[in-house]
């Protein structure tokens, strides 16, 4: 946990470190927050099973800040025009999530009644998730318009990458709660099943919309998929060649609302 928490300060520190030297060139900053569910998909559940994207679904937080190509607060004014300039934002991000989880669909039927159903039932599990990284934003519509413009929108799609620690759990409600024994593991999770933190690198894509409030404030409403390069994020991880149902990495759908304040 120590080495985490270094390595969080050590990364906020080289954001600060970078955002200062983009100073120096005359962009302008933004800063912000955003929350709002966070739908995890894992090897907990039936694959494209409503009840299971539905029933794992956790919440998440985060503050944002972003490099303002077009506009320069040293001096009031905006910057060369370029494409660029005029539709791409840099944003980067310090976000938490966390899930509570436990299989749902056809398998945990009250009418199936095996050893295995009964199991299945009895398994819970959570995950906690602190990501770390940015995202290149791209706005088809000119960023300089959208500013001048009170309640005006500005869609957007982005595409970026995290680092992320995670820390997982996984019990079951039979007897003394411990998993990886034969009355409390369905045989696929039978030593496929860890309580161990870690980190991992992701892949993060969005699309959303701001909403122009006020001069120096928009809200903002943003659809994400993150996919992350490990199957252990939820602390589960069956045998693929076996269990192909449960070869893909974990990932999630998060559905967050933020205010973003531009500092001049």
């Amino acid at each position: 946990m120590q080495s985490i928490k270094h390595t969080l300060l050590l990364c906020l520190l080289f954001i600060g470190i970078s955002n200062a030297a983009w100073a120096q060139f005359g962009f302008s900053h933004e800063v912000g927050a955003i929350v709002g569910p966070v739908s995890f998909r894992s090897d907990y559940g039936q694959r494209n099973d409503f009840s299971t994207n539905m029933g794992n679904t956790g919440y998440g937080i985060g503050i944002v800040h972003y490099l303002n190509f077009s506009y320069k607060a040293d001096c009031n004014c905006y910057t060369p025009e370029t494409y660029f300039n005029d539709h791409f934002k840099l944003r980067s991000e310090l976000s938490f999530n966390k899930t509570s989880l436990k299989h749902y669909g056809e398998w945990v039927d009250p009418s199936r009644t095996s050893l295995f159903n009964d199991q299945l039932r009895a398994m819970r599990g959570s995950t906690q998730v602190t990501n770390l990284g940015m995202q290149l934003e791209y706005f088809p519509f000119s960023i300089r318009d959208f500013t001048n413009t009170i309640g005006g929108l500005a869609p957007f799609v982005s595409l970026g990458g995290q680092f992320s620690f995670y820390d997982p759990a996984a019990w079951s409600t039979i007897g003394d709660g411990e998993m990886n024994t034969p009355a409390t593991t369905p045989i696929k999770y039978f030593n496929a099943t860890q309580n161990e933190s870690g980190s991992v690198w992701s892949i993060v894509s969005s699309i959303g919309t701001r909403y122009k409030l006020a001069p120096l404030s928009d809200l903002m409403i943003d659809l994400r998929a993150q996919y992350y390069f490990s199957n252990w994020v939820d602390g589960l991880s069956p045998n693929p060649t076996l269990y192909p149902e449960n070869k893909s990495n974990d990932w999630l759908v998060w559905l967050n609302v933020g205010y973003i304040y531009y500092i001049e």
